[in-house]
């Protein structure tokens, strides 16, 4: 999981690398002159207190005994290999050469015969509507008379 989340980020920074906005920034500053900067002012080195001595640790008297050796064991040795059988290997087959000239063109080309050309009728036109412009009006019917006077 880990592995597909790293590679959808790279992915995404890969496509953020990429886009136009990044590489005509790139070629801007390419193409700028580097500024006339000041120069560095030098620093005075500073001294620093003396580090502190440590005190020596005693070291230990006991006396480490040496490493028992081991006789090396002996190997028995190998058996020889014997001798693989010479047989007689048949000769190798002959390539046939291919040859190196083209043939000649024939100069008698046959005439390619003409497709009769069809007559294709007019497509059918389109009929055209047109579309009103103007919203008509509504009538607006007048309220039922109340019954009550306010």
């Amino acid at each position: 999981m880990a592995s597909s989340s790293c590679f959808i980020f790279a992915f995404f920074i890969a496509m953020s690398f990429s886009s136009m906005d990044i590489g005509l920034a790139a070629r801007h500053l390419l193409q700028t002159t580097t500024p006339n900067l000041p120069g560095i002012p030098s620093f005075t080195n500073p001294t620093l207190p003396p580090l502190p001595s440590f005190p020596t640790l005693p070291q230990p008297q006991a006396t480490v005994p040496p490493l028992p050796t081991i006789p090396a064991p002996t190997l028995p040795t190998l058996p020889s290999i014997p001798a693989l059988p010479q047989g007689n290997v048949p000769p190798l087959p002959t390539i046939p050469s291919i040859p190196t000239t083209l043939p000649p063109l024939p100069t008698n080309i046959p005439n390619i015969p003409t497709i009769p050309q069809l007559k294709v009728p007019p497509l059918p036109s389109i009929p055209t509507f047109t579309i009103p412009t103007t919203m008509p009006s509504i009538p607006f019917l007048s309220p039922p008379p109340s019954t009550s006077t306010p």
